[in-house]
């Protein structure tokens, strides 16, 4: 169960890793159950995963800003990220692919999009989901098994315009960030 506050009239949140105050929505939630996974259940500490990251995306000279819930690094290289949201899996699986394979000078390996109830984990070079379940997350110590194998690819330079322009199409339609039904 996250820690909650109220400030002002609005309850917040304060974050499991980071201490820092978030408002309270649906989405809010569903990520601090996830920050409990991964640091009580998958084994990794706090300082393996970044909390609400921003990055910016550049096309021509116009320039965007954006958010991952959570990355997860081991031995200093960012091993997957994680969004967290209410709802379908599925629709939001080409955003998350898309933004794994455009956040940083490699594609990273794994993104896992997650409701908090159940989890689909993509390989982001064959961009296939490759297992299904919060329980198929993969912990720290698989993580690590994992990296020897891990050839961290470059994206194709004529595909990360394409790619950025799927993410920022996915990323500009925000749902509200409570649901009322």
């Amino acid at each position: 169960m996250a820690e909650r506050c109220v400030i002002g009239t609005e309850e917040r949140i304060i974050d499991f890793i980071t201490g820092q105050i978030f408002i309270d929505t649906d989405d809010e939630r569903i990520r601090q159950g996830i920050e409990r996974l991964l640091i009580e259940e998958k084994g990794y500490s706090k300082k393996d995963i970044e909390v609400d990251r921003e990055f910016e995306i550049v096309i021509g000279d116009e320039m965007n800003r954006s958010k991952i819930d959570l990355i997860v690094s081991v031995e200093e290289k960012i091993f997957m990220i994680i969004k967290c949201a209410r709802g379908s899996l599925v629709s939001r699986e080409r955003e998350v692919l898309s933004c794994a394979r455009i956040f940083d000078t490699y594609q990273i390996p794994f993104a896992v999009i997650t409701n908090g109830e159940d989890a689909e984990i993509l390989d982001t070079i064959s961009g296939e989901v490759i297992s299904c379940g919060l329980g198929a997350i993969p912990s720290k110590n698989q993580a690590l098994e994992a990296l020897g194998r891990i050839e961290f690819k470059r994206l194709p330079e004529k595909r990360i315009e394409k790619e950025k322009r799927i993410f920022l199409a996915f990323d500009a339609f925000k749902c509200p960030s409570e649901c009322d039904y």
